[in-house]
């Protein structure tokens, strides 16, 4: 590893910038800036004659001093240059922090919770994943606190995690998947707050989860389960099955993220925090302009009751301030009412609840008397091995569904040729019909 003694001013750390990469410790997006941060506290130790060879928590704390005192850096910016200096010293120089919070009992663990929400955000995880990795690390702790009498944050060890992720399995019994989200919100919290690297982790008990084929829904299936749905739930559905989107993405829509020449959504920070394009179906199109104008009327009003105005995301609403009233960024389905944002505590009006569309579904699905554990991600599935059995390139399904790896896409082969090709059973040929001499007529067997 560079020694930072030896760095030049300005220098952005090649090796730490491929190292953040390797280990996807921040969005790709951010690695240079990062590593620039790191670079730009080598020199400010190097001018004042400090030692940057380990985590100096003072001069730490005097130069994001140094930062908060530039009108034209912003508060973002400071807590980036913090995280930055933590992860290379904690996690590429493999040092241990001198200071870490306190959990003495289960009331001092707010404390580290608001510090794990801190980055979280910072890392910009979607506030759902927000929420499920903090409900995690709440029962991480206290099963801590309870069972193994942890006092201070550094006293967690490997130890602990494995004991935790085996308690779920054997004694709470959790679903693979259920334990697998548990990992890894734990693991977050190991690498990024308690600054460790957890290593053999094969001693943990881990739910065993064999290949699962998803539930697809033939075409006449999705046929019967749209004509019992009306309205809005109707063309949410159908943008969900015509474009392959997850319910999130939809919920999540924005008025700029539709192209009605171009035929085309943009699915903007999805699954991995990647944008991607797919296609609007030409089916919903009137509709959904019709849908916006009524939606455009709504805003209006929010807008001279003053309160126009959405959530934007990362920095956006600190540099452009009007831009969380404008149209463009309004959602393609807001909420029914208005609510305070968890994050900026403002008032506004959020997208459309998942429950919204997922009840709807539900009710459709039993009217339809489709016999299948069916769920709104189905929709999704079917989107995929419809296209397949259609004849489009797997590689294209890739591209619309935004898989980072087609082995993901693969798994549709695997249900398109068990709805295409399966073989005949024995029992249909025992008693196939058969023909009477020359007049045709068929027989008994």
């Amino acid at each position: 590893m560079a020694n930072s003694a030896k760095l030049k001013s300005g220098e952005v750390l090649p090796e730490f910038q491929k190292y953040l990469l390797e280990r996807n410790l921040v969005p790709e997006k951010n690695v240079f800036f990062h590593a620039l941060w790191a670079g730009k506290f080598f020199a400010y130790c190097r001018k004042r004659q400090i030692s940057s060879e380990s985590y100096v928590e003072n001069a730490v704390g005097e130069f994001l001093e140094a930062l908060k005192s530039d009108p034209h850096i912003s508060d973002w910016q400071i807590r980036q240059a913090n995280d930055a200096i933590r992860l290379y010293y904690f996690h590429y120089r493999g040092l241990k922090p001198a200071r870490l919070p306190a959990v003495k009992s289960n009331d001092s663990i707010p404390a580290v919770i608001d510090e794990t929400r801190r980055v979280l955000r910072l890392r910009h995880y979607s506030y759902s994943t927000e929420r499920t990795y903090l409900q995690w690390i709440r029962r991480f702790l206290d099963y801590g606190v309870k069972t193994q009498a942890r006092m201070h944050a550094t006293a967690w060890e490997a130890e602990d995690f494995r004991n935790f992720i085996s308690h779920l399995a054997l004694k709470e019994r959790v679903a693979s998947s259920t334990q697998n989200q548990a990992f890894n919100a734990v693991l977050f919290f190991y690498r990024n707050i308690l600054c460790k690297d957890v290593e053999d982790l094969g001693n943990a008990i881990r739910a065993k989860r064999g290949q699962r084929l998803p539930t697809v829904l033939s075409v006449e299936e999705v046929k019967k389960l749209l004509a019992r749905m009306s309205g809005k739930p109707r063309l949410m559905a159908e943008l969900l099955y015509g474009s392959g989107l997850r319910l999130m993405e939809l919920a999540a829509l924005r008025v700029k993220d539709i192209d009605f020449d171009a035929n085309t959504i943009f699915v903007r920070s999805g699954k991995g925090d990647k944008d991607r394009a797919t296609v609007l179906p030409l089916a919903v199109r009137e509709r959904l302009r019709d849908h916006l104008t009524a939606v455009k009327e709504l805003h209006d009003r929010d807008i001279a009751a003053g309160r126009g105005i959405v959530y934007l995301p990362d920095a956006l609403a600190r540099k452009y301030p009007n831009a969380g009233k404008q149209w463009a960024w309004q959602y393609v389905f807001p909420s029914a009412t208005l609510s305070i944002d968890p994050r900026s505590g403002r008032v506004g009006r959020h997208h459309i609840s998942d429950t919204t569309i997922q009840s709807a579904f539900r009710t459709a699905l039993q009217s339809a008397g489709i016999g299948k554990h069916a769920t709104v991600h189905t929709l999704r599935h079917s989107f995929a091995t419809h296209l397949l059995m259609s004849g489009v390139n797997i590689r294209e399904v890739q591209e619309l569904l935004g898989h980072k790896n087609v082995e993901t896409t693969m798994i549709y082969t695997h249900v398109l040729r068990d709805m295409a090709g399966a073989p005949k059973s024995p029992l249909d040929a025992l008693f196939r019909p058969r023909k009477n001499g020359a007049n045709g007529k068929e027989g008994g067997t």
